[in-house]
């Protein structure tokens, strides 16, 4: 399939995954490349917009052309600095820019390794020394740790400040398709060989470098929705940031597929100005960005009483927001509860980096409990109670840490997420815990936290809680929800919350009871996915 000749994709998307299930992954391009992905697109929606953010207090908009021709100026500049493969560190904040910077080096044949703009200097040097890095290019954010990081780095060659707002610009005029530099993205890269090295911290607390190919970043967004949620020429907001897999592969190349407009919200201070600019029709968020959302909803109910609940949403929410995917970290189904009640769905999907992003995806006839249907690409089976995963978008393995990678895959071949949960018939996933966070009695029985932190969860006067065993006894440590138990005149939490213990150990085995409560004055400390950090809380 030629760069220009891939206008059938849309129609076959599903004939290759077929041929993915089948196992024919050894033939070349059977999953296209972000290069095919650019040009069908391009030929199907032309000058439609595909991209919309704000600079300057003003809206501006990109067509999906105008994304295709600037991301192969950016691939033929970077072609004209070396055609060596380079490993090219992206740091900066989610903007127009950033995104034509990450698929020009996915469509040179570099290797794309993005950063947090707020990485510090000291991390910065140790991951990029680890990764090889050949290239940063980097935002007004990072550039007051260049310096050091150079010096501590000597295997970087160049370093690009992209703060200059015109520079993007020239690179886009001078490196056009008019311009002498035209051939230099004639170029096809390997679409099994790594395309992108995304840190993740894995199951473990050391920073892991996951390798991804092209086969794996497009062939994960070429899945049959059992419900199509977002739909061809809707619109979302992007609110989570592109250096995650989540986002990157959701709100961008995802939407790229399926011709969905993506609406950029670069600084989360201005969702909601921006759900108001833009009014999406849909939006991935993680858990804290619900929960802040249905806060700031409540405000306006309370400050407007004459208002519906309803009504208050669409102030906040904008007029068509009717659907939100939540991922990252565990979603409470009373927060999917209370969306509901608002006419806007909220439900959960399941992946990892390492998988390529997504093992399952929600739809509306889904149960508010699970995290989706699994996805036709991929298979999943349970051994011991974890979920296990099988697909063809599978990592290459973690960059230089080949122990570490073996200790993720089964002598069969199956991926080992390290989460337990069970799979219905109709393919429905439920997740129940964490292999690494089960509580271990000295009877040999072990315990799943999350099971126990959902029933208290249930409970309006929890905020956040952790249930973690402590001389093989369990302790549920707790940060209530002050604001709640004023509304309702609660003076002693710590009574109220035990008088409900009963409830919260019903139907559990006596050695498998809470018999200590713990309360606190602060939340748990968070990453930045809104996990709380149970290494951090737990003692014993």
């Amino acid at each position: 399939m030629s760069f220009c000749a891939a206008k059938n994709l849309f129609r076959i998307g599903q004939d290759q995954i077929k041929i993915i299930n089948g196992g024919n992954m050894e033939k070349k391009n059977v999953t296209p490349t972000v290069k095919q992905l650019l040009c069908a697109s391009a030929e199907k929606y032309g000058e439609e917009t595909f991209i919309k953010f704000v600079r300057n207090d003003a809206v501006e908009e990109r067509s999906y052309v105008r994304v295709k021709t600037d991301s192969e100026a950016v691939c033929r500049w970077l072609r004209s600095i070396s055609k060596d493969r380079m490993h090219v560190a992206v740091v900066g904040k989610t903007n127009y820019e950033y995104i034509t910077c990450i698929t020009g080096v996915l469509l040179s044949g570099n290797v794309v390794v993005p950063f947090a703009p707020d990485i510090s200097a000291k991390e910065a040097a140790e991951l990029f020394d680890r990764a090889d890095i050949d290239m940063v290019l980097y935002d007004s954010a990072f550039e007051q740790n260049i310096d050091e990081v150079r010096a501590n780095c000597p295997k970087i060659k160049h370093a690009v400040d992209l703060a200059d707002e015109h520079f993007f610009a020239d690179i886009y005029e001078k490196y056009s398709e008019r311009s002498e530099f035209a051939s230099l993205s004639d170029y096809e890269a390997d679409p099994e060989k790594c395309a992108v090295i995304i840190f993740t911290s894995g199951t473990t607390g050391i920073k892991k470098g996951v390798m991804l190919s092209m086969n794996a970043l497009v062939g994960n967004v070429l899945y049959k929705e059992y419900i199509n949620i977002f739909a061809e020429r809707t619109s979302t907001l992007s609110v989570l940031p592109m250096h995650h897999i989540y986002c990157f592969s959701g709100d961008y190349l995802k939407n790229l597929c399926d011709g969905v407009q993506v609406c950029l919200n670069s600084n989360l201070s201005e969702i909601v100005t921006n759900l108001q600019r833009f009014e999406p029709n849909a939006m991935r968020v993680v858990p804290m960005i619900a929960q802040h959302l249905l806060q700031r909803i409540k405000i306006v109910a309370s400050k407007n009483p004459d208002m519906t609940p309803a009504e208050a949403a669409k102030t906040v929410l904008g007029r068509n927001l009717n659907w939100m995917t939540s991922g990252g970290a565990y979603l409470d189904p009373i927060l999917a509860e209370e969306f509901d009640k608002l006419g806007i769905m909220l439900r959960q999907g399941y992946g990892m980096t390492e998988v390529g992003c997504r093992i399952s995806v929600p739809d509306r006839g889904v149960s508010i409990e699970s995290v989706g249907r699994v996805i036709d690409i991929c298979d999943v089976r349970i051994e011991n109670g974890e979920i296990q995963v099988k697909t063809p978008t599978i990592m290459l393995g973690y960059y230089k840490m080949p122990e570490e990678t073996a200790k993720m895959f089964t002598e069969d071949g199956w991926f080992k997420t390290g989460d337990i949960g069970y799979v219905t018939e109709d393919r429905q996933l439920f997740i129940t815990g964490r292999v690494k966070n089960l509580i271990i009695l000295s009877s040999g029985e072990n315990v799943s936290p999350e099971a126990i932190e959902k029933k208290f969860k249930k409970l309006s006067l929890v905020s956040e809680v952790v249930v973690y065993g402590e001389k093989d006894h369990l302790v549920a440590e707790i940060y209530p929800d002050f604001e709640h138990a004023e509304q309702e005149g609660v003076k002693d939490i710590p009574a109220e919350i035990e008088r409900n213990m009963d409830k919260i150990n019903a139907g559990s085995k006596s050695s498998h009871f809470v018999s200590e409560l713990r309360f606190r004055d602060e939340p748990f400390e968070k990453t930045s996915s809104g996990k709380i950090k149970r290494k951090e809380t737990v003692v014993g």
